[in-house]
């Protein structure tokens, strides 16, 4: 019987989730995932890792950096991999901080048809960048790019 306790060898995680082992080496070094060595000192992670690491990768897709979503898993009780109702409260989470971000970007997006594109991005009129211009304390030219 398939248990999600049942440890894999760091290869099989890699080829289900799509992830170079490198990868993975790197979350684990990160504090995401969790490896437990053998005898001979392979890595193995539990078949539950598997949705640990689709997380990941879901979170990252969204634009949320690994610490963001370090700081998200670590909520979880014993470490665990979200479950149905963690997914409920962390989706709600991520829709709150995607919709700011949306919002920004919509904002720049409207904005961008008054930009004259000079790139000083000191001008005084310039929201996008330089609110209340204040780069032009430090001289002309392009001093944000």
């Amino acid at each position: 019987m398939i248990s999600p306790n049942d440890m894999l060898p760091i290869g099989q995680i890699a080829k289900r989730t799509g992830l170079a082992v490198s990868a993975l080496r790197f979350y684990e070094n990160e504090g995401l995932i969790k490896a437990v060595r053998t005898e001979a000192g392979q890595r193995q992670f539990k078949r539950a890792d598997i949705r640990r690491v689709s997380f990941i990768k879901i979170a990252q897709g969204f634009g949320f950096t690994l610490p963001e979503i370090k700081q998200r898993l670590q909520s979880l009780p014993d470490a665990r991999t979200p479950n149905a109702r963690d997914w409920r409260v962390i989706s709600e989470e991520f829709r709150t901080a995607l919709d700011a971000r949306i919002a920004v970007l919509t904002r720049m997006r409207d904005d961008l048809d008054g930009c004259i594109g000079c790139g000083c991005l000191s001008l005084e009129k310039c929201r996008l960048y330089n609110a209340g211009d204040a780069v032009a304390s430090k001289g002309t030219g392009a001093q944000l790019l």
